[in-house]
């Protein structure tokens, strides 16, 4: 399992390259491409190197954040999933790269594909001194996806929300087609990027993809409206990203929802924690994603192993059957 931070070899090759900027300057940049991105834009809006930095340093530490929860989803349901290369599509900075590099030492070829040429710039920059990242191939030409070879891992993560409804159904299914094995998909974790994560599901699905994570099942999402599947990642703020932001709190919660996608159907089948436990002095109830649908586990105080245990359930995690008890 990693860590949700920014490995210490990432966070110098930032703090190197934010010597001598302006904080000011940055903190102006980085709050105008937040707010493109708010209002539907993409990265069409970062045009220069001083951009990308500006983006990276408030977006590449909730970016890797969320991705590590994945690559820690994708593990627990698949313990012996080894891959050796990655395609890393709609890359950025190469955030989603670092945390498969970070989860997979068998990793040793790695794949970048992004159309904006400073945040590509920049992604080879950070990893020019990492052992294995440094040797990464970018393209950013408009056929690259089509003519990339396939990859045992893809990723595409806050990808998908910057296509239009026509083209996202062509993309899902030539990502698809590129995973030799995973495929990993992470949007936002708000109503739309969980529609978006749930349409792509369910078209791979009838192509013949399995749900490794987080659903333990192939079906129908059984959430209904208000509701939406979701997730929070806490992550640790750089000194650096606590300026540009001008955040107060050492900390902040990275929401996104994902879907991990293979081409075999997984052996082990996880139940998945959708909502903060409800952790009361008579019992725990969470609410729990199963092979049979929803379910409201709940864990009576008199039990005390297991109440002890439940109180330790978190937002996210995967559950063996056997360390449950639902009603």
């Amino acid at each position: 399992m990693i860590s949700p931070a920014l490995p210490a070899d990432l966070k110098a090759a930032l703090d190197a390259k934010l010597e001598g900027l302006s904080r000011q300057d940055t903190a102006t940049r980085a709050a105008l491409i937040s707010k493109t991105y708010r209002d539907g834009g993409s990265s069409i809006a970062i045009k220069s190197e001083a951009d990308a930095l500006a983006y990276a340093l408030v977006r590449m530490p909730a970016t890797y954040a969320a991705v590590s929860a994945c690559m820690n989803a994708l593990c627990e349901a698949r313990p012996d999933f080894a891959p050796k290369n990655l395609l890393d599509v709609g890359a950025g900075p190469g955030t989603a790269s670092w945390a498969a590099a970070e989860t997979f030492s068998s990793l040793d070829n790695f794949v970048l594909l992004d159309i904006n040429a400073p945040l590509q710039k920049l992604a080879l920059d950070l990893a020019h001194e990492h052992t294995r990242l440094a040797a990464m191939t970018c393209r950013r030409d408009a056929g690259a996806l089509e003519e990339a070879e396939p990859a045992d891992l893809v990723i595409a993560s806050y990808l998908i929300g910057e296509v239009g409804e026509a083209e996202r159904r062509t993309l899902a299914e030539t990502l698809w087609a590129k995973a030799r094995d995973a495929l990993l998909v992470v949007e936002p974790g708000t109503p739309a990027g969980y529609a978006r994560i749930t349409a792509l599901r369910a078209q791979l699905i009838a192509a013949g993809a399995h749900v490794a994570a987080p659903c333990p099942h192939n079906g129908r999402c059984p959430l209904e409206t208000p509701d939406w599947c979701h997730f929070s990642q806490r992550l640790p703020r750089l000194r650096a990203h606590i300026q540009i932001k001008g955040a107060e709190l050492p900390f902040e919660d990275e929401k996104f929802s994902y879907v991990v996608l293979t081409r075999n159907a997984t052996a082990r089948r996880l139940f998945r924690v959708l909502a903060p436990p409800e952790i009361g002095k008579v019992e725990v109830s969470a609410k729990l994603c199963t092979a049979d649908g929803l379910e409201t586990a709940k864990v009576p105080r008199r039990d005390k192993p297991a109440y002890a245990k439940a109180r330790r359930w978190r937002w996210g995690e995967a559950l063996t059957v056997n360390n449950t008890i639902t009603n």
